[in-house]
């Protein structure tokens, strides 16, 4: 993963919503959530979901199905997981001492 695609996904999920919606569809799984149920889940306003969920999609980290006339939102997991290696990669590159990587489960 490049430096700037990186900082990007970061940057989008260093909004507390934007964090908030994402981790919500983590937690929903493959299947995702339509809008109208996550819009419910969080109590926000349909214009600020929409606005935030759509900075979440440019950076990759959302995708989005149209299921007839629902619309449903699903975390793209080998993204995530693409970051976090990301994160971790170097973990304890330029230390002298021992050093265990963190250990960051798979997602199926």
């Amino acid at each position: 993963m490049k430096l700037d695609d990186a900082a990007a996904r970061l940057e989008a999920l260093g909004n507390p919503t934007r964090l908030k919606i994402y981790r919500t569809l983590v937690r929903a799984g493959q299947e995702g959530l339509p809008v109208g149920r996550l819009q419910v889940k969080l109590d926000a306003a349909a214009s600020t979901l929409s606005h935030h969920i759509k900075t979440l999609v440019i950076v990759g980290l959302v995708t989005q199905t149209r299921d007839g006339t629902t619309l449903v939102c699903r975390a793209n997991y080998g993204l995530m997981r693409e970051l976090l290696d990301y994160m971790v990669e170097e973990c304890c590159a330029d230390s002298e001492g021992s050093c265990a990587p963190v250990a960051v489960p798979r997602v199926a």
